[in-house]
């Protein structure tokens, strides 16, 4: 079976995770085709997909290119593609000390950022009943996560080494939502003025091309809906 495209992404419109993984495929300029699972109708839990991802959770990548090669979970999706295709090293690791700090890095948005700030928006905006103490403890580790971010970029420009990385695309999603999440929970957030380093950083991720692009296509696929 031929594909015009060298990958085919499952994905979500509005789910960060899938965003992550467009962001690095934009970045090393590689094609892509992405189906949006409707989570409304449950397709993520359907056997079509669950064959791609037993865990029934987006994202989901398959590489055309290479035998059709299935990956999910996104940094380990983001990980395989740029250990397999940025051959310059442009976004991953230039030698062992940083392949391994991305990794790191990776952990820590796999395990600290995107659970905390996913939970956030559960209890915020989605559960049918509100728990003031659960909105304000994950609100509290947003905060605190910002606070390890903006710590770390106070003393380099980077999370790893002197150039942007896989490791500082792969928090720029989860950012951008939970900053407006914020804002939208206390009524007033500066984030120039709370954390300016972190700030700084995240301003330049947004501002390049593919993630602008990627924010512009979630914005435009979330008004569809």
């Amino acid at each position: 079976m031929s594909h015009g495209k060298q990958f085919t992404l499952y994905s979500h419109y509005g789910g960060p995770n899938g965003w992550k993984v467009a962001h690095v495929l934009d970045e090393l300029k590689l094609t892509y085709e992405t189906v949006y699972l409707k989570f409304d109708k449950q397709e993520q839990k359907g056997p079509e997909f669950t064959k791609l991802n037993p865990n029934g959770r987006i994202p989901a990548l398959v590489d055309h290119h290479n035998n059709d090669f299935v990956i999910w979970e996104s940094d380990a999706i983001i990980l395989y593609v740029a250990d397999k295709y940025d051959k310059e090293k442009r976004i991953s690791a230039a030698n062992e000390a940083e392949k391994y700090q991305i990794i790191q890095w990776l952990f820590f948005q796999a395990s600290g950022q995107g659970p905390y700030y996913g939970q956030f928006f559960w209890f915020f905006k989605y559960h049918p009943e509100k728990f003031p103490s659960a909105i304000d403890r994950y609100k509290d580790e947003i905060l605190r996560i910002f606070g390890v971010l903006e710590n770390v970029l106070s003393k380099q420009q980077w999370l790893v080494g002197n150039k942007m990385t896989i490791a500082d695309l792969s928090f720029v999603v989860w950012n951008f939502a939970a900053v407006g999440a914020i804002k939208d929970y206390k009524g007033e957030f500066d984030l120039e003025k709370e954390f300016p380093r972190m700030a700084a950083w995240h301003a330049k991720l947004e501002a390049l091309p593919s993630v602008k692009k990627a924010i512009d296509a979630r914005t435009a696929l979330v008004k569809q809906q």
